[in-house]
């Protein structure tokens, strides 16, 4: 009888080293901004450790509150749910283009093209499958009213990615994502109703994360980013553990 052929053991897998981490997200509590000014999160103690001899809650959440993924669906017919984004496609690298100074003189400014090549001027290329973030500088204002500017119209001013930006980045560049500081992909005054970029950007079946903390923290180039999203049948996105592998 012939021998079985042998079979070559399979290569290890590549290590990955990680050196720090840093979380992306905000606490989540109620009365976390929104700009609508709605509560979009609320607690009832159903048991305490006084009383019952344990601690138990109840959550009333709409899904985008606080630091959140949006999944495809959220701007269109039949994108993916926030429970079918494969979990490779929440490990990415990050690409953090900072507009800070920009943004802090007109809060209705806006990430564009040109803003990407003078990153990869700096950095070289984007990254393939990254995760395209904007420093505005929003993430140090939860809790200000500035952090949704509110008009006397009760019109929002913030920034957020131009619709061009994704055009261009869905068109010539490989992204899975991007991400803001702020309430909204879009700037504040795209999102009344019009959100170009939500419906250009989700609509071509990638993913969004709004309201980035602690962004000042990691380097503009190099980072990986672990989104630790909530896997609810059917959800258009969530509250999400955002963390920064250094």
């Amino acid at each position: 009888m012939a021998a079985a052929p042998s079979m070559a053991a399979p290569a290890p897998s590549p290590k990955v080293t990680i050196n720090e981490t840093v979380d992306l997200s905000h606490s989540l509590y109620e009365g976390f901004p929104t700009f609508s000014g709605e509560r979009w999160f609320t607690v009832e103690h159903l048991a305490t450790f006084a009383k019952d001899r344990v601690n138990l809650n109840r959550w009333m959440i709409v899904e985008h509150s606080g630091t959140h993924i949006d999944a495809p669906i959220h701007f269109s017919a039949d994108g993916t749910t926030a429970d079918m984004i494969p979990i490779s496609d929440l490990i990415v690298p990050l690409a953090v283009i900072d507009i800070r100074a920009r943004a802090a003189d007109d809060p209705d400014t806006a990430l564009t093209p040109d803003d990407i090549k003078t990153w990869e001027a700096r950095n070289g290329p984007l990254p393939e499958a990254c995760c395209v973030v904007m420093n505005s500088g929003w993430h140090k204002l939860v809790g200000d009213p500035k952090f949704t500017s509110n008009d006397s119209q009760k019109r929002n001013h913030t920034p957020g990615f131009h619709v061009e930006a994704v055009q261009f980045l869905i068109s010539e560049r490989k992204v899975k994502g991007i991400g803001v500081d702020t309430l909204s992909l879009d700037t504040g005054l795209n999102s009344s109703g019009a959100f170009p970029v939500h419906y250009e950007w989700l609509g071509s079946g990638r993913w969004g994360v709004e309201c980035l903390a602690n962004l000042d923290a990691i380097p503009e180039a190099g980072a990986h980013m672990f989104l630790g999203t909530p896997k609810v049948k059917g959800a258009t996105g969530g509250p999400t553990r955002a963390i920064a592998l250094l």
